[in-house]
């Protein structure tokens, strides 16, 4: 079974068209599979969970469609909040990305889960939320710049910790997924977890993600359990 795995929940907007609904009722049903998720990894014991919900560049969007997932992100996020789950379970819940670039309700509920869930550590729920892979290497950069500059760490002290040590995940008790998995049908990982991906195996499914279902996740689960994992080796 995957310790970490990290999914990338894409196809919302293309399930609404393929329905003939509104793009928004697309993306209320990918939040409802979300939650759904949550409750199939606590049955099987997954311990860490990586979900790509907004990226760097999504929020370039011009138009009514980025308002309503704020709303919508907000809105469940202060559900996630006020789950006793999270407590039961002490699951660190955490936001990665350019969070600085959200709108300041978004900024404080998301303040909120990480300053009430801090000391756990019996599961990790990571939202990358304004997330770029580049915008991840270039801070981490920024940060062990800073070290150097303060007299703090030598350049010859660079290694592949210190670099782990700077990147968003590092607070987590594994920082690479195990498997990454991406609904839609598209092959591509957009830029998600560069430095952390090395070695995760890659999973892509057909299914969009308003209709993931239990079995999707058991059978992505199933091929990554029938792959020799070598790491390199």
């Amino acid at each position: 079974m995957p310790k970490h795995i990290a999914i990338i929940l894409d196809g919302n907007r293309r399930w609404a068209k393929r329905n003939l609904i509104m793009k928004i009722d697309g993306h209320f049903r990918g939040a409802d599979a979300v939650e759904k998720l949550l409750d199939w990894c606590e049955e099987l014991n997954i311990k860490i969970i990586t979900l790509y919900v907004l990226s760097a560049e999504n929020l370039n969007r011009k138009d009514d469609e980025l308002g309503y997932l704020y709303e919508l992100i907000n809105e469940r996020l202060h559900k996630l909040y006020n789950d006793p789950r999270i407590h039961k379970n002490r699951m660190k819940v955490k936001a990665i990305g350019s969070i600085e670039l959200l709108p300041d309700f978004l900024k404080d509920i998301l303040g909120k889960l990480e300053e009430t869930t801090k000391d756990y550590d019996g599961h990790y729920l990571n939202i990358a939320i304004a997330y770029g892979g580049q915008n991840e290497l270039v801070d981490a950069i920024k940060k062990i710049g800073a070290k150097i500059k303060d007299g703090s760490l030598n350049v010859n002290q660079i290694d592949k910790d210190v670099i782990e040590s700077s990147l968003y995940t590092s607070h987590l008790p594994q920082s690479s997924p195990d498997m990454i998995l991406r609904t839609s049908g598209e092959k591509r990982l957009s830029g998600f977890l560069l430095w952390q991906s090395a070695y995760s195996e890659l999973v892509f499914m057909d299914v969009y993600w308003p209709e993931f279902r239990k079995i999707d996740l058991m059978r992505a689960i199933r091929t990554f359990q029938k792959r020799g994992r070598r790491l390199g080796k």
